[in-house]
């Protein structure tokens, strides 16, 4: 796609959608930024058709911070329609959108919702591409607070392959744009995108927990009450052997922010 393709992003301002507007800018599109902070409400449809007219491509990175999986689906689900029916009306030719590496067995909270996610967007008239990523390493420092308890910080016992924000959203612009690697794996309908190597949990929470100077224990934890504990304990949220693989590890990345 030629630089100067205008192109939306939905969730422009959170932790992904931030880095994909750079990301579009650096490679010289037109980018509209799409999020309530603009005046533009994928829920109640405020501002969309408006927002979208004249648009190429929309990128949507959008989503919301409960973990509930019936307020996460409303939210997705809604947000789908909403989004499908304005691109019809107004001629967007792709949608992008991102969700998670191995939620297909998932039958609880929000991966089963970004699941639910999936199906609704790709029933509608614009056709869609989805990149499924691994878990960012910006989650890690978040995970650890919320399981901070006294001197002690439980993590769940997971296995997965990290990965940066940034490349994710570099991963979603090739995608949107065809100017790079990625490339839907044969017989899906999706991506995948993933740190360079699989990453113990626990084991980067203590990194980062260690870092910002806490004295905490970390403890991994492994809860028996959740549906979708084997697929977090067994591997089932690592990529599959065509997955593209983008640094970098979680160790440079923590050495490289700085803080």
């Amino acid at each position: 796609m030629e630089p100067g393709s205008r192109i939306a992003v939905v969730g422009a301002t959170g932790r992904a959608g931030r880095h994909v507007v750079d990301v579009l800018r650096e490679r010289g599109h037109d980018v509209v930024a799409i999020s309530r902070s603009t005046g533009v409400d994928v829920i109640t449809g405020a501002g969309l058709t408006e927002a979208l007219d004249g648009v190429d491509v929309v990128i949507d990175v959008s989503s919301t911070p409960s973990p509930d999986q019936r307020e996460a689906t409303e939210f997705f689900t809604t947000s789908a329609r909403n989004l499908q029916a304005a691109g019809a009306k107004t001629g967007v030719r792709r949608m992008v959108v991102a969700s998670i590496i191995g939620i297909d067995a998932s039958v609880a909270g929000y991966n089963a919702a970004k699941l639910a996610h999936e199906q609704a967007v790709s029933a509608g008239p614009v056709p869609v591409r989805i990149l499924r990523a691994a878990q960012f390493h910006e989650f890690v420092e978040e995970l650890a607070s919320w399981g901070m308890r006294g001197e002690v910080c439980h993590v769940p016992r997971m296995r997965t392959q990290l990965i940066g924000a940034r490349a994710v959203a570099e991963g979603l612009v090739e995608l949107a744009t065809g100017d790079g690697p990625i490339e839907e794996t044969a017989g899906t309908p999706f991506a995948e995108i993933a740190g360079p190597r699989e990453e113990n949990l626990a084991e980067m929470a203590r990194l980062v927990l260690e870092r910002r100077g806490h004295t905490v224990r970390v403890e991994e934890v492994s809860d028996p009450a959740n549906p979708d504990r084997d697929l977090f304990e067994n591997g089932g949220l690592l990529p599959g052997p065509h997955a593209t693989l983008a640094g970098p590890t979680y160790v440079d990345w923590l050495a490289g922010t700085g803080a």
